[in-house]
């Protein structure tokens, strides 16, 4: 029960989807900068939870290997020293065994020492220490069947109110207020830019049923959940194109689910925002 304990700082729950809507505004091609090998993913977060969730989990791989070759030899042991022998007749009273017994103890007390000693810190570190008094830059992650939408306040830094009423898949997927002073400057878009070495802190949501924003290079997986906006923060160190998934299984074209992340300079980023927070040129038929 501990080794499954364990996993909640990595594994997210949900449930299967049942509805389907159409692809809003801007989608782009997935890129992927560094190479996917054998083990981990790249990491390059900066956030110390990254790189522990990392240490966890080989922690445990390294932990999972020794008992597997542990049971495995005592396994074969019993097999042949129990065997079925001319002369020797079973005894069906049960043995005491000392070494297992404590063997049993000291796993539970190694699993329970994770738990405490890294897996709850982790879990403190992502959804409670937020780094409010380190200049973050705030975005409303959104996922719907099947594409996430990212929602930026813009330069004023103030998000724009949202109501389903204004909801357009085509124009507005988010229902943003564009009359409204703080949701003039709003960036609605499919493509995930976050500045290099600054934090960030996403309130993740769903419009439709259970996603899981997943970024594999960030360490970052959190479930989004309709109704509500669950936060978390995290620090990129490298700039690259990178991507991101839906690691919950939410409709028939789940496996389409993706976007990609852009991790850039602090001038680069501004820029972009300035770019993307202009309003949109009004139509003149008169230029026909």
């Amino acid at each position: 029960m501990l080794l499954a304990g364990l996993t909640l700082v990595a594994i997210a729950t949900g449930v299967p989807a049942f509805a389907q809507t159409t692809a809003p505004v801007v989608r782009s091609e997935v890129q992927i900068d560094g190479e996917y090998g054998p083990w981990l993913p790249p990491n390059i977060a900066t956030q110390d939870y990254a790189h522990k969730g990392d240490l966890l989990i080989n922690i445990l791989h390294v932990f999972m290997i020794l008992l597997f070759v542990g049971w495995g030899i005592f396994f074969l042991y019993c097999l042949v020293r129990f065997r079925a022998r001319d002369g020797h007749k079973a005894n069906p009273s049960p043995i005491k065994g000392k070494i297992s017994k404590y063997a049993e103890i000291g796993v539970a007390l190694f699993e329970a020492a994770l738990l405490v000693g890294i897996s709850f810190p982790v879990w403190a570190a992502v959804k409670e220490d937020l780094p409010l008094d380190k200049d973050p830059v705030h975005v409303r992650v959104i996922g719907e069947q099947f594409q996430w939408d990212f929602h930026y306040p813009g330069p004023d830094g103030k998000f724009g109110p949202t109501s389903p009423d204004r909801v357009d898949t085509a124009t507005n997927p988010l229902g943003v207020d564009r009359n409204h002073p703080d949701g003039k400057d709003d960036i609605v878009i499919g493509e995930f830019h976050i500045p290099v070495d600054r934090p960030i802190i996403a309130q993740i949501g769903s419009k439709d049923v259970i996603h899981s924003f997943f970024v594999p290079v960030l360490r970052v997986k959190q479930d989004a959940i309709p109704g509500m906006r669950i936060p978390m923060w995290f620090q990129a160190g490298k700039t690259g194109k990178y991507e991101v998934a839906c690691a919950q299984l939410c409709g028939n074209n789940h496996y389409s689910m993706r976007a990609v992340m852009v991790v850039e300079s602090a001038e680069d980023f501004e820029k972009w925002v300035a770019e993307k927070s202009k309003p949109p040129e009004e139509f003149d038929p008169d230029d026909l």
